[in-house]
């Protein structure tokens, strides 16, 4: 049994606010310094977990028995020089606080990133779950992800088609095993662009608040202001004091599933294609609540709370999100994942997957 660790709590560099100790932590604030913090630990064989934003992890309670690099690098360019790309490339350093990058955008009429506005963490991890929100994710927009391979030892640069982006998926991710990549994200170049004007609006809700058509523009403005506020009543903008936001955001990808499984499915249960093959995609938000997980399992007097003693339950404003309480360690917010997984499945014959790297832990 390994003993217990020293050091740093990742629970402070998470949005969960769970997480055990750190053996060894380095802050890299520069590209060199990222790299010379990877190699070095992978010459001394030490395990790694990349952190940066922390928005996207569950860490285990024992914590993690090597190297944590905490990426902190920050800054971005803008180049409008090139004509040929009917925009500007916006090259950004992986650490770089993404809602702060779409603000900047929004203000300077550069196009393509309001609708995801709000969500939290670091420009460096989008490119790896290909975050995405309200109709939009950053694939539609990335041109190239600048990379450390570990393997090779050398710098490697992706194009959009080489990152092979899907659902909340990307080459990054497939090639990260318990939060340590091959590929250590070093700086995201977009391509954005110009007029006030958003993409066009493809998510009901986004353009209910809009008071436009699905498909319709709006003022990147008003998206980026009608974004904030839908996610700030889901709880899903960062607010110390609220406990809904203590949460890795979304805890489940909604299932990607063939016709005939959907069709065992009640005519209301959402659903909407999912590529050319004939996959259909479902809300999971709409299976969790229709298998008896309402807002604040968990707090009540009820099988989440026996699980975790309600320190940790769903969000009392989104049954995606699995949130801590106060005090909640991560084995308290896995004992009430675990609980809502097994009751869609038993309900629905359908298994949700979870969206946060799990690191040291298992659903």
């Amino acid at each position: 049994m390994t003993a217990p660790l020293t050091g740093t709590l990742l629970a402070d560099l998470t949005t969960a606010r769970v997480g055990g100790p750190a053996r060894t932590l380095v802050e890299a604030t520069t590209e060199q310094g990222i790299v010379e913090a990877v190699r070095a630990a992978d010459a001394a064989g030490e395990p790694l977990l990349i952190i940066s934003g922390g928005s996207n992890l569950l860490i285990g309670d024992d914590g993690f028995d090597g190297t944590v690099v905490h990426i902190r690098s920050t800054g971005f360019t803008v180049d409008d020089d090139d004509a040929t790309c009917g925009g500007v490339m916006v090259n950004v350093q992986a650490g770089h606080d993404w809602d702060d990058l779409v603000r900047y955008t929004v203000m300077h009429a550069f196009s393509g990133l309001e609708a995801l506005s709000g969500i939290p963490g670091s420009t460096g991890a989008t490119p790896v779950q290909n975050v995405g929100a309200y109709g939009s994710d950053v694939s539609q927009t990335i041109a190239t992800v600048r990379t450390y391979d570990r393997e090779t030892d050398r710098i490697r640069s992706f194009t959009n088609f080489e990152l092979q982006f899907g659902y909340r998926d990307s080459l990054l991710k497939r090639s990260t095993v318990n939060g340590s990549p091959r590929y250590v994200v070093l700086s995201v170049e977009f391509q954005l662009g110009l007029g006030r004007l958003s993409k066009p609006v493809r998510y009901a809700e986004l353009a209910r608040a809009l008071h436009i058509d699905v498909g319709a523009r709006a003022y990147a403005n008003d998206v980026r202001r009608e974004v904030l506020k839908l996610r700030r009543g889901k709880g899903m903008v960062l607010d110390g004091p609220d406990a809904d936001t203590r949460s890795t955001g979304s805890f489940f990808t909604n299932p990607i599933v063939g016709q005939d499984v959907a069709d065992r499915l009640p005519e209301d249960a959402p659903r909407y294609p999912a590529g050319a093959d004939g996959k259909v995609k479902l809300s999971a938000a709409w299976l969790i609540e229709h298998a008896g997980f309402s807002k604040g399992f968990g707090l009540k007097d009820d099988d989440g709370r026996a699980a975790a003693g309600g320190r940790a339950s769903l969000s009392t404003k989104h049954t995606l999100a699995v949130t801590n309480r106060g005090g909640a360690s991560a084995s308290d917010l896995l004992a009430v994942a675990r609980l809502v997984r097994d009751g869609v499945e038993r309900s629905f014959g359908i298994r949700l997957e979870p969206e946060p790297l799990l690191i040291n832990c298992a659903l």
